[in-house]
Formats: C-alpha cells, sequence, structure tokens
C-alpha cells in the first residue's frame, strides 16, 4: 500500500528532490511550500505538470510553516483529499551565513523559527491525527552539523538544527506507545544540487561583519571548501533515495538514524555512538520499550 507523505519545504532541494522520488516510488506525495500563486508558482506548476506527465499522484499544496492558520489549512487539504497522513517529512529549513556575533538576537530567533518552531508547528498539526489513528511517521531531515566536524561561521544554523534534533529525539519517545515511528536522516553538505548555500542569509549587523574582515578569505570561501572534498558526482538524489528506502520499510523496523555524508566528516561514527548510548540509557532506566513504535490495537 502507498504512503500518503506530507513534505514541508519542497519547492526546491531535498524537498522537491524527495517529492519527485516517493511520488515515482508509488506513494502518494504532498509537496508543500509557501506562496504557491506567487514565488513559487513556476515550482508548483513544475511539480503538477510532472504529475500529470507521469501519471503520479503528487500534489503541490501551500503551507507557511510560519503561520498556524496555514498549517490547519495544509492539512486539512491533505486529509481531505487523501483521508490519512502516514509520513511527516520535516524538512524546511533556512541556512545563515556569517560571524555569529553579526547576527542580532532577532535574527537569530527568526532562524530558530524556521528551523525549529516551524516543525513544532507543523507536528501540532498532524500528530493528533496519527495518535487517533494508532500509526506514522514523523521523518526529520537533519544535518551533519549535528554530530560531525562543524565549520565556522554558521552558527545559528548550526544551534537551530541540533535544537532541532534534540526535539525529535525526546519526541520519539513521547509518541512511540501511539504507534508513531521517528526517522532522522543527517544529510552531509550537499553545494550544489540545492539552494541551500546559494540563498544563505547574511547578519544585518554590518558593522559587526565588517569587524570581522580578517576572516573573508574563510566566509567567502566556505561552499568552495566544502565542495573540494565531495566526489565529482555528489547529488543529494542520495538524500531523496535514502528517504523513499526508509519509507518503503515497515513500520518498526526503520533505522532511528541515517547518515548521509559523502564529506566523511565523521558524523556517522559519533551518531552510531550517540544511538548507542541512548539504547544503553534506556535500558538502564527500564524504559527501552519506547526507542519502537508501540500500535495500539
Amino acid at each position: 500500500m502507498p504512503d500518503v507523505v506530507l513534505i514541508t519545504g519542497a519547492a526546491t532541494g531535498i524537498g522537491r528532490l524527495t517529492a519527485e522520488t516517493l511520488a515515482r516510488g508509488g506513494h502518494v506525495v504532498f509537496a508543500s511550500m509557501r506562496d504557491i500563486a506567487g514565488r513559487n508558482a513556476p515550482q508548483a506548476e513544475a511539480l503538477a505538470a510532472l504529475a500529470h506527465r507521469e501519471g503520479l499522484s503528487l500534489h503541490p499544496v501551500e503551507m507557511d510553516i510560519l503561520s498556524d492558520s496555514s498549517v490547519d489549512a495544509a492539512v486539512r487539504t491533505v486529509l481531505e483529499t487523501a483521508g490519512q497522513i502516514d509520513v511527516l517529512m520535516h524538512n524546511a529549513g533556512h541556512l545563515v551565513l556569517g560571524p555569529t556575533e553579526a547576527f542580532t538576537p532577532d535574527e537569530v530567533a527568526q532562524n530558530f523559527a524556521v528551523n525549529v518552531l516551524g516543525a513544532h508547528r507543523v507536528n501540532r498539526a498532524v500528530l493528533p491525527v496519527m495518535r487517533q489513528r494508532g500509526q506514522g511517521t514523523l521523518l526529520w531531515i537533519s544535518s551533519t552539523t549535528v554530530h560531525g566536524g562543524f565549520p565556522p561561521f554558521l552558527g545559528p544554523y548550526g544551534a537551530a538544527k541540533a535544537a532541532m534534533d534534540s526535539l525529535a529525539g525526546s519526541l520519539a519517545l513521547e509518541v512511540s506507545r501511539f504507534g508513531i515511528e521517528t526517522v532522522i536522516v543527517s544529510p552531509g553538505a550537499f553545494t550544489t544540487g540545492t539552494e541551500h548555500f546559494p540563498k544563505a542569509s547574511p547578519p544585518n549587523d554590518q558593522a559587526r561583519a565588517d569587524a570581522y574582515a580578517r576572516y573573508d578569505d574563510v566566509t567567502s570561501t566556505i561552499a568552495d571548501r566544502l565542495s573540494a572534498l565531495m566526489p565529482d558526482d555528489a547529488h543529494p538524489q542520495v538524500v531523496a533515495d535514502a528517504v523513499l528506502q526508509l519509507v518503503n520499510m515497515p513500520l518498526g523496523t526503520r533505522p532511528f538514524r541515517t547518515v548521509v555524508d559523502l564529506l566523511g566528516d565523521g558524523a556517522e561514527e559519533v551518531a552510531n555512538a550517540a544511538t548507542g548510548v541512548r539504547r544503553g540509557f534506556f535500558e538502564r532506566i527500564d524504559l527501552a520499550e519506547l526507542l519502537t513504535p508501540q500500535p495500539t490495537t
């Protein structure tokens, strides 16, 4: 049976690739994005055309993860169309690039709003549906920055991704007895095939940024330095392929975390160690069953 999948931030990059890959894999996909009738109209139209051309169940849907009413309306649309949500894929996010000190508190808060609070907002709309049904999957697109080597001048983004990852890990334990599984995918730094680095936001406090001019050779070449470490054929399609493989696995058999890292920055080794520590701790406090979804009957 195909799964009904709702993806946030599916206009471009990993979200877009995954939407197309899952739909081609036979699943029913709702590719959400902001401003579907305006700025993202070309992306929505391209997805709709692809769906028509290839006979895919691929549906662009309006959703701004910073708006309660927009999120609620999008979830209603999915439920009215498909009747259920089997997989919620948290993909929406935004990169910032520059000296951490130069980002104002409001800018840092806004980055957390996109990368953390947006996911929480969508969860609050979808989890009641999954709890009532007694099954579902929360699939989070995290980052190797959470566990692996961490380049400088990505401070607010790295902090937000770490917070999102922590939220996912805690929530996983709180929803497992409802038959809701949590899966985290940690991609490495893909500098091509996404608009992550090209659309990265600089800090607004230009005076503070100028004070770090001695690092200009670093900030202006971060993406190039990362690209130089990647295989020539590196493309984020490998992340979409990994998501398809995970979605196709039976509930309860999926690994908690999958690292898709072509840089070899140590993220996978650290993540595996962290997963082992996590399991060992919950065995010690006699709550290991929370690590495995327990479908309600």
